[in-house]
């Protein structure tokens, strides 16, 4: 194990987050989770982020505290903003402002302490509700600044920021994930899954998941409300 190189994978406990932990072990990283309670709706991906840790082995699996509801904007962290259940144009309310930005800043300054220069995160530009931080351009962006604002990035040790599903479509990330053994009944997605992690079926991230399993030809382990 002291012979792996490190790497920070960034764990919600959805979908998408699990299989970048997968592939992320999969390339002969020591991973370490980081997870974030950060005054989202529901506790049940953090459950869920923690099963999922457990299930893959992972060194350590660190869980924030970061309160983003106090500036709320995004139906993810308002009570009183409703979770879109019907696709729209634009930028959805369930976009939360600046939160990869913030998510991977604070994972760079553990990756740093920890003498890691390998970061993971699972955004996606395919099948996802067009938010800005999910881009291409914006890992670009990252991957410049952690390497602009570190000590180690201006000593010469080069900080990489992978996201390994970021061209995928669902299906494919459904499908790779299936090969890595990935169980994705420990996974919860929904932007409104209930207290026991239970799916509402309608939201957008349910949507695109429950369409990756079909188009994949894969059996939907997702647990439902209904």
């Amino acid at each position: 194990m002291s012979d792996q190189p490190k790497a920070v994978v960034l764990l919600s406990g959805g979908l998408d987050s699990a299989t970048t932990l997968a592939i992320a072990r999969e390339q002969g990283f020591a991973c370490h989770a980081l997870s974030f309670d950060y005054g989202q709706r529901h506790a049940a991906e953090l459950n869920a982020a923690r099963r999922v840790a457990a299930a893959l082995g992972v060194l350590e699996h660190k869980v924030l505290p970061l309160s983003l509801d106090a500036i709320g904007g995004s139906a993810l962290t308002d009570q009183a903003i409703a979770v879109p259940e019907e696709g729209g144009e634009g930028i959805p309310v369930t976009y939360v402002p600046a939160r990869n930005t913030v998510f991977l800043s604070l994972a760079l300054g553990w990756a740093e302490v920890l003498g890691a220069r390998d970061l993971f995160v699972g955004v996606n530009a395919v099948d996802y509700s067009g938010y800005p931080d999910c881009r291409p351009e914006f890992i670009a962006a990252f991957e410049q600044l952690a390497n602009l604002a570190t000590r180690a990035g201006v000593e010469g040790e080069r900080f990489r920021i992978h996201a390994p599903l970021i061209e995928m479509s669902k299906a494919e990330i459904v499908r790779t994930g299936s090969r890595l053994g990935l169980d994705y009944g420990l996974t919860v997605s929904c932007y409104q899954a209930d207290a026991e992690g239970r799916a509402c079926g309608r939201c957008d991230s349910c949507r695109f998941r429950a369409q990756g399993f079909a188009e994949a030809g894969l059996p939907d382990p997702t647990h439902y409300q209904d």
